[in-house]
């Protein structure tokens, strides 16, 4: 067989592949709302959005809003050097975000059976 028939059989095989490959990562993409986390960060995340929040008592009033925190857990950056991941029976991390104009940190105890929002700070 010469070179540009082979050329154009392999030409059409890739085509159909591709095809077939935009289809299938199109509908495991977020039109059915399916997320791939393969980074620390993005899995640390997700795993806390499963599961329920509850508020340390010293938290301040102005940061118990379930808003904020949701964001945190959307869009923030995991601080793994200052979270203790090793901990028994929580994990605690720090996860920084910019709210509202404001870098802000906050620290959270991630259990088996939910997490609980310690603290809020400015970050530095």
């Amino acid at each position: 067989m010469a070179f540009l028939k082979r050329l154009g059989w392999y030409l059409v095989g890739l085509s159909i592949g591709l095809i077939f490959l935009v289809f299938i990562l199109k509908k495991k993409s977020g039109e059915e709302g399916i997320d791939f986390c393969y980074l620390p960060n993005c899995r640390v995340l997700k795993d806390m959005r499963s599961k329920p929040l509850t508020f340390s008592e010293s938290l301040p009033e102005e940061y118990r809003d379930t808003l904020m925190i949701q964001s945190f857990l959307e869009d923030g950056n995991v601080d793994f050097g200052k979270s203790d991941t090793k901990s028994e029976p929580c994990k605690t991390y720090f996860i920084s975000h910019e709210y509202n104009g404001e870098e802000l940190e906050l620290k959270a105890m991630n259990c088996e059976e939910g997490i609980t929002v310690e603290k809020i700070t400015p970050e530095n």
